[in-house]
């Protein structure tokens, strides 16, 4: 599913043929540990038991944070070697498919860039509260080595990958697992489906370790808050709500990219398509699923006048490879801690995140939030060189981000439906 159900909890499925396993998730226990942990912190602070108390919660959340990163580098690369063969197969479907994948990768990189440009204006003109930044672990300002363009390009090809991996340099592994995942889609049909099922299997027991580590989430997260409301007392409550606003906002540009892409490029009416397309949205608020919503879309796309052929085509594709907001509302994430943690972001910065945020969006769309949360922010921040430890924090509360990210997802694929239609024959393979 490309979002996350957080009616009881969040399950995972990937799209067909991928065989990936379900998992679930205590969103609402997480969210719940969050609450208590920040009320917690804040009721002892200055009390002479909170030090005793910090003795015990820092240990557990450090450990439960580690348990995460752990997971990432061996998820991420099994992901993008799935993802990307996928869509290198869907490439090969006919002219439709061609058409679909190349506004796909279009409309991802003007989600990146949005985020790149709009972010940092946004925390310009609302910064965050006074003492957001005593949320962070590790403290503010530290220095970072701005690269010059020559060693910008060198480091997109590393010459020892297992060098990368233990460094966590994720913009070369990145590209190394892009490239592999190619020559994977090219490889003779026996040798293909070896390799695939090697990552497949590798992707199931990465993601059945993170389950168990999500699964005590409530624990970890209720430990973690209780140090971050004894440094910002209650101006951790409004950091998060200032987080949810500004993140979401990043969000809602691709939602109103998702009308525009409807109304420009489906040449459509402004009416035609908000009245085709409001089902869907209402159906993607509710469930804060893309997949759950595939019907509602469908029929979104028969009020438009789409092709059934074309609709029963690009809609489906759509919610196996394609999270329009994923690069705009990931890179709005770090750039907000990178905002908090006093780190600069050069353009050249900028342009890693963006590129590994692209790529990442493609491996990440088969899982619910509160693992691709995870998942697909830590590579971008390290990208960047921002710290990931506040993310072990902000999972707690990607459920309500979720909301607009299913919804401008949905309005995005739709849009995109009708972008891919056209009247003459498009070529498209059975």
């Amino acid at each position: 599913m490309a979002d996350t159900d957080t009616q009881q909890g969040a399950s995972v499925a990937a799209g067909e043929g991928d065989g990936l396993v379900t998992i679930r998730l205590p969103v609402w226990w997480t969210f719940g540990g969050l609450v208590a942990g920040l009320l917690t912190g804040l009721l002892l602070a200055g009390s002479s038991v909170i030090e005793p108390v910090l003795e015990v919660t820092r240990p557990v959340g450090s450990l439960w944070l580690r348990a995460l990163q752990m997971t990432i580098i061996p998820l991420v690369a099994a992901l993008l070697v799935l993802g990307i063969t996928k869509m290198a197969q869907a490439a090969r479907a006919g002219a439709t498919a061609r058409r679909m994948l190349l506004m796909v990768f279009a409309l991802l990189v003007f989600s990146g860039v949005a985020a790149a440009i709009c972010m940092p204006l946004l925390l310009q003109a609302f910064p965050p509260p006074a003492g957001a930044a005593s949320i962070l672990d590790a403290p503010a300002g530290e220095a970072q080595q701005v690269p010059t363009i020559g060693d910008f390009i060198s480091s997109l090809i590393a010459p020892n990958i297992i060098q990368a991996a233990a460094e966590t340099s994720t913009l070369p592994l990145t590209i190394f697992f892009a490239l592999f995942a190619v020559a994977v889609s090219r490889l003779p049909e026996g040798q293909r489906l070896t390799m695939l099922r090697f990552f497949e299997a590798l992707a199931n027991a990465m993601l059945t370790i993170i389950g168990w580590v999500l699964w005590v989430a409530p624990v970890g997260v209720f430990a973690l808050a209780v140090g971050v409301a004894a440094r910002a007392g209650g101006g951790a409550f409004a950091t998060l709500a200032h987080y949810i606003i500004t993140v979401s906002a990043m969000g809602a540009i691709v939602l109103v990219a998702g009308y525009i892409v409807g109304i420009v490029g489906g040449r459509r009416s402004p009416a035609q398509f908000a009245r085709a397309v409001l089902p869907s949205q209402a159906v993607a608020v509710s469930t804060q699923s893309s997949l759950a919503s595939l019907p509602a879309m469908l029929a979104s796309a028969r009020r438009l006048g789409i092709r059934e052929e074309v609709a029963d085509f690009v809609l489906p594709l759509a919610v196996a490879i394609f999270r329009a907001t994923s690069p705009a509302m990931n890179m709005a994430v770090a750039i907000y801690v990178a905002h908090l943690a006093g780190v600069e972001l050069t353009p050249m910065l900028l342009i890693a995140g963006i590129a590994v945020a692209f790529v990442i969006s493609v491996g990440s769309v088969s899982l619910p939030g509160s693992i691709s949360f995870v998942i697909s922010i830590g590579p971008i921040a390290l990208a960047m060189g921002v710290p990931i430890e506040p993310l072990a924090l902000l999972v707690a509360v990607e459920m309500l981000p979720d909301i607009m990210r299913t919804l401008a997802n949905v309005t995005m694929n739709v849009g995109l439906t009708a972008a891919v239609d056209r009247e003459k024959d498009t070529g498209l393979q059975p």
